[in-house]
């Protein structure tokens, strides 16, 4: 017993040192430095998070960013929304920015990190939130409705949409061989590199490549050098330059690559670790049966370039099939980062959905 109690104390001591131990510098405008925050959850964990509270009447938005981000990824829509007097908790996700950065695997799976998401909304005194969420976000957002479906009014999801209880229940290895055979290569092959070990350092080693192809302006590069086996990493060890979008400014690209370089990819990685092996899929086996469908209007914006996740054809699908209650479907002619490359339309599309729902009238419970 000494032993658990000291081993898991160690535990907690090292998940969070990482971030504490690095010089912190909170993401510039439309950002308000101090409303930062920080919040030891109760697994004994660090989050780092924006939040701004509502106006009288305004429902909060529940932000969650994917790979390789932070943050500061909704710029444009918490200058958008906090103007317009919505609440806004917009977190550093589990591994990323001043959130902690545990090197366990095990950590990042599904339950767990919800229950941080839940902690966080708890110490902010919210009862319900909407949820806007992106790539390795929309994963969150998904099992926030099958674990804490009364906790959320709707769900917003962009690029990647709902991940069913049984997203990872096939064997990597079986889902790469079925995308080769409906696309013509593995959609997911670089998951294979990305959980690898050393996949941290590599990618820190050729950095501004691996930054281009993650934001190419050519989004068929995914199909030939960013999506099938091998083929991210041939790319950047090769230190392979491509022109990046024009939608990203220098100056931001710099505070991105910044924030990931100083927190390391190692943590952030985990995320695919999670996918790549079983944990997630054993660890999705806890969802009630009765969540798996969302009981809660959904958005799902499209993005008609991401050849990356394939994003219009099965997670529209998704979206579909496992709600019972209203969808909406919007789609942008845009690569993986919608919000980024198209953020007046995204956040009007977003504004005027959540107008639709009534939140601003008082809580509705959809659940």
């Amino acid at each position: 017993m000494l032993f658990q109690v000291l081993s898991s104390l160690l535990l907690t001591l090292t998940a969070g040192a990482s971030s504490a131990l690095l010089p912190r510098v909170d993401t510039p405008a439309p950002f308000n430095s101090s409303l930062f925050k920080d919040l030891n959850v109760s697994r004994g964990l660090n989050y780092h998070y924006y939040a701004v509270p509502a106006d009288t009447g305004k429902p909060t938005l529940l932000f969650l960013h994917g790979f390789p981000s932070t943050s500061y990824d909704w710029r444009h829509q918490v200058a958008f929304f906090q103007d317009k007097g919505y609440g806004l908790l917009v977190p550093d996700m589990l591994g990323y920015g001043g959130t902690s950065k545990p090197l366990d695997p095990q950590l990042y799976v599904s339950s767990l990190v919800t229950r941080d998401i839940i902690d966080i909304l708890d110490a902010e005194s919210i009862e319900q939130a909407v949820v806007v969420a992106h790539d390795w976000g929309s994963q969150t957002a998904s099992r926030l409705a099958n674990y804490f479906p009364e906790r959320f009014l709707s769900y917003a999801f962009l690029a990647v949409g709902y991940f069913t209880p049984t997203s990872f229940a096939t064997p990597y290895e079986e889902n790469l061989n079925l995308s080769k055979a409906v696309l013509g290569y593995e959609n997911f092959g670089y998951w294979d590199f990305f959980s690898s070990e050393g996949a941290d350092q590599t990618i820190l080693d050729h950095f501004d490549s691996f930054w281009d192809l993650f934001y190419t302006n050519d989004t068929t590069k995914t199909i030939t050098d960013f999506s099938p086996l091998g083929a991210y990493e041939a790319f950047i060890t090769n230190d392979t330059r491509i022109p990046p979008v024009d939608y990203v400014t220098p100056e931001e690209r710099a505070i991105q690559m910044e924030a990931i370089r100083q927190g390391g990819l190692a943590a952030p990685l985990n995320w695919y670790k999670i996918v790549r092996g079983t944990l997630e899929g054993q660890d999705d086996k806890g969802i009630p049966q009765e969540n798996a469908l969302i009981h809660s209007p959904v958005f799902f914006g499209v993005a008609l370039r991401d050849y990356g996740s394939v994003s219009a054809p099965t997670f529209l699908a998704g979206a579909l099939v496992s709600s019972n209650s209203t969808v909406t479907v919007r789609e942008y002619n845009s690569g993986h980062w919608v919000q980024m490359a198209f953020p007046d339309e995204v956040n009007g599309d977003l504004l005027q959905w959540i107008e639709g729902l009534g939140l601003d009238q008082g809580v509705y419970k959809f659940y």
